[in-house]
């Protein structure tokens, strides 16, 4: 069974950076493509990153050039670096994993399991 947790999330100033984390209890962890998506109460989850199984990085247009999704096979970790944060990126931010190597890397079809999701708070 597949499990991803989230952390790093917390409450910033606009303006910060924070490092989120997806740690996934996996076998073939370097296989799967992960993927970063956020949600706020009463809205649809969006796309926000993702790292297929070689390292190729995907990023939606609100985040290109803050963002940054790495993967680290050896530790089993996802991460997304964000910086320069702003109040409408509050959100809970969500890890999701898939292992089909096709598909729309943005959509949540892709990814079969989530974490319970990390929430990031930025203030003004």
């Amino acid at each position: 069974q597949v499990q991803l947790v989230e952390s790093g999330g917390g409450l910033v100033q606009a303006g910060d950076s924070l490092r989120l984390s997806c740690a996934a209890s996996v076998r073939a962890f370097s296989n799967y493509f992960f993927a970063w998506f956020r949600q706020a109460p009463g809205k649809e989850r969006e796309w926000v990153a993702a790292i297929s199984w070689n390292g190729t990085t995907y990023y939606s247009d609100s985040v290109m050039g803050r963002f940054t999704i790495s993967r680290d096979n050896a530790k089993n970790t996802v991460y997304l670096h964000t910086n320069s944060l702003n109040p409408e990126e509050t959100d809970g931010y969500y890890c999701g994993a898939g292992a089909d190597r096709n598909g729309d890397y943005s959509s949540q079809e892709k990814y079969d399991y989530w974490g319970q999701g990390t929430q990031v708070t930025v203030s003004s």
